[in-house]
């Protein structure tokens, strides 16, 4: 099997502020760093060594001081992104997670963005301009607030899949195995 290490890790915060009230937090990036203006959800590369499900929930606090503990799920949206990024001259991937936190958390921002908003998701949809975007917020508007789907993308905070078991020995599986 060949594994690829993504470049990036991309994470919606979103919080539920009623049942069926869905908000996503969308943050601007800085006039002082490339795509000024531009809304967007948590963005950000991957450390050496670093864990990809780490990097995300790092990558959170680093951008939007909301620590893990204020978390009430985790999620893997079982989605990748890959655009071509010209500074590089290459293709940039990035593995796409979710991080939903109660009603009451306030993000405060790093100076890599100037401003945020919680958007329903129609509104993140007019927001936010990468065509990728409008699948990830339709994951979460559609799988992840259904508590019988949301189970098989839930991640706990060390980035396993909860409802993946254990092997019967006990041991950890080393692979993907179908």
């Amino acid at each position: 099997m060949t594994v690829v290490r993504p470049n990036m890790v991309e994470c919606w915060v979103f919080r539920v502020r009623a049942p069926g009230r869905l908000e996503l937090l969308l943050i601007r990036r800085a006039e002082h760093r490339i795509f000024p203006g531009l809304w967007q959800c948590v963005t950000g590369g991957l450390l050496p060594g670093e864990r990809v499900p780490m990097a995300a929930l790092r990558e959170v606090e680093e951008e939007t001081g909301i620590p893990r503990a204020a978390t009430e799920a985790f999620y893997d949206l079982d989605q990748t992104s890959q655009f071509y990024d010209e500074g590089f001259d290459g293709v940039i991937t990035a593995v796409v997670f979710a991080l939903r936190v109660a009603p009451g958390v306030e993000p405060a921002l790093s100076s890599e963005h100037d401003a945020f908003c919680w958007v329903e998701p129609d509104e993140a949809l007019r927001l936010a301009v990468w065509p990728l975007y409008r699948e990830s917020i339709e994951r979460i508007r559609g799988r992840l607030l259904d508590p019988e789907l949301a189970c098989w993308f839930e991640l706990d905070l060390e980035g396993r899949r909860i409802a993946r078991r254990p092997r019967v020995d006990g041991s950890e599986p080393t692979g993907v195995s179908m």
